[in-house]
């Protein structure tokens, strides 16, 4: 499991680095090499992947429900999620919100309370994920 979590980090990483050495040395990039170090990307990470998750993550969850008879993980499982996924909608909601919040703001000054209600609105949804995780973990 390790030498798998290894070699896709390996496969992350240096596509990050690749892509700061093409920055670096000043490279103009194309649709048709940005797609093709996408596929070598993808090509490459996604079946690691796919192979720990069919050989190894079944026998280490088999080895982990023979020690742990509990059926709390599923709670602990509901509440990482529910505060994972609303976290990812809030930050892509944000991102969203905020970039049209800026360009209003930057034609009309007077718009920056209005702007603020909608990024306050679309960070609300992280909390509402997180109240769902503290009710979640309430009931284990």
């Amino acid at each position: 499991m390790e030498k798998i979590l290894i070699l896709s980090s390996l496969i992350v990483l240096l596509t990050i680095g690749s892509g700061f050495y093409l920055v670096y040395k000043g490279t103009e990039a194309s649709k048709k090499k940005l797609k093709r170090i996408m596929r070598v990307n993808l090509f490459a990470f996604i079946p690691t992947i796919a192979f720990a998750l069919i050989t190894i993550v079944p026998q280490a969850v088999q080895a982990a429900g023979a020690t742990d008879p509990s059926a709390s993980g599923m709670g602990f499982l509901g509440a990482a999620l529910s505060t994972g996924l609303a976290a990812l909608g809030a930050g892509i909601a944000v991102g969203s919100v905020g970039s049209s919040a800026i360009g209003a703001v930057s034609e009309d000054p007077s718009f920056l309370g209005k702007t603020l209600i909608f990024i306050g609105l679309a960070e609300g949804i992280a909390i509402y994920g997180l109240i769902i995780s503290i009710i979640i973990l309430g009931r284990l």
